[in-house]
């Protein structure tokens, strides 16, 4: 069996999930940044969680992705944030 190349077809829904410190300002500094990437995202779009011990949060977001540059700029301005420590 021959694995074929996956690729993204662009432009694309494409799901994000951020997790880092528990912070009262950590949603804020996310979504600030998605917002840079894509002006279209919608409180709809999101959705956040804590950790069972309280001491992660995870923010859920689908973004209306353009192109793969698109994705890697996001990526890398998440990393960017202080308490961010994971970007899937």
């Amino acid at each position: 069996m021959v694995e074929e190349d996956i690729r993204i077809v662009f432009p694309c829904d494409y799901p994000v999930k951020v997790v880092g410190d528990v912070r009262p300002d950590f949603h804020a500094e996310v979504y600030e940044v998605v917002l840079r990437h894509d002006p279209t995202l919608t409180t709809e779009k999101v959705s956040q969680r804590t950790s069972r011990k309280g001491n992660f949060i995870s923010i859920s977001f689908t973004l209306l992705a353009q192109s793969e540059a698109q994705l890697a700029a996001l990526f890398e301005d998440l990393k960017q944030v202080e308490s961010v420590r994971l970007v899937l």
